[in-house]
């Protein structure tokens, strides 16, 4: 179902494919492969060994790039930059369901998701890195599910990152030298205009929201259905525009925050392998789980169209 598979043979013979594609009786990986998402300002990630950029194909269309793939410290990685090298993608064109499809092929176990946002907090200021524990979703132009007519599911987004992956970004957030704040409410703004003042309140003093952004939803949504295990990581590079002494946002500006944030972001990155760890048991958060009770189309009323478009991220509980 896609051209995955070159990438596969390569790996193949230095005894990565096995490791990384590798199930248990259940279906469950057995060993970790991170995948990275970058924002604005991040498009691709150092040191990875092997690294090479490829083309994968999936049945929701192309994903916002070709798919940077390697090891670094032992553990599989691949990285995708959500705009598209040159920033080629809106916040509503990304391909938001082709890209989580992709790096399900590839064998991503855990993904972690670095945007640019802006606060509304006077304690997490420009420069800062939020990790993110909860969302509020007012994109409305967006795909946000892989289900529909044919093969209905509900999956349980109470707790839409895991809270292992979000330790160990906090952890190497604080190893990088950024000042980090441990759980934040994301709001997702559809784009690509910036907040009005008014809303920018409203967000702030009313839904009592953190930070804000264009691009988190619906991937930790898709995430999710997919049963990837997903963290947040939010880099702040202004206060949008509810702040008395700072004023509307600033493109200049943002751009100037974005250089020194992507510098940490990158030894951010680096240091993940070693706390994330190649070895891999099933999520204690049941995040690897998300489907095991969430299909509600019985099985002789599913469409098979629709089913065969499934079969990377549901594939588990599916069947082939």
């Amino acid at each position: 179902m896609g051209s995955a598979r070159p990438m596969g043979e390569k790996w193949l013979k230095s005894g990565q494919w096995s490791a990384s594609f590798g199930e248990d009786g259940k279906g469950y990986r057995m060993k970790t492969m991170i995948g990275v998402i970058g924002g604005s300002g991040l498009y691709d990630i150092d040191g990875l060994e092997g690294a090479g950029w490829q083309a994968v194909e999936t049945p929701w269309g192309a994903p916002s790039d070709d798919i940077l793939t390697g090891v670094l410290d032992t553990v599989p990685m691949a990285f995708l930059p959500r705009h598209g090298r040159g920033h080629v993608h809106s916040p509503a064109t990304v391909p938001y369901r082709a890209n989580i499809d992709a790096l399900k092929q590839l064998g991503v176990t855990d993904i972690i998701s670095v945007s640019a946002c802006g606060s509304f907090r006077d304690n997490m200021a420009p420069g800062d890195f939020v990790i993110v524990d909860q969302f509020i979703d007012r994109t409305i132009a967006r795909e946000k599910s892989f289900f529909g007519t044919g093969c209905v599911a509900h999956v349980s987004l109470a707790h839409p990152v895991c809270p292992r992956l979000a330790d160990a970004c906090f952890t190497a957030a604080k190893g990088a030298g950024v000042r980090v704040h441990m759980g934040g409410t994301y709001l997702a703004m559809e784009g690509p205009q910036f907040s009005t003042l008014a809303e920018s309140r409203l967000y702030r003093e009313v839904w009592g929201c953190d930070v804000i952004g264009m691009t988190n939803m619906p991937e930790a949504k898709l995430a999710r259905e997919a049963e990837i295990d997903y963290a947040s990581v939010a880099m702040i590079t202004d206060y949008d525009s509810w702040h008395p002494h700072h004023g509307e946002v600033d493109i200049n500006t943002i751009l100037d925050t974005l250089g020194a944030n992507s510098a940490h972001a990158r030894d951010l990155i680096a240091r993940l392998p070693g706390l994330i760890g190649a070895a891999r048991a099933p999520c204690p958060h049941g995040c690897d789980r998300a489907l095991e009770h969430a299909i509600m189309t019985a099985p002789d009323k599913r469409d098979p169209a629709l089913v065969a478009k499934l079969s990377s991220v549901a594939g588990r509980v599916l069947g082939p």
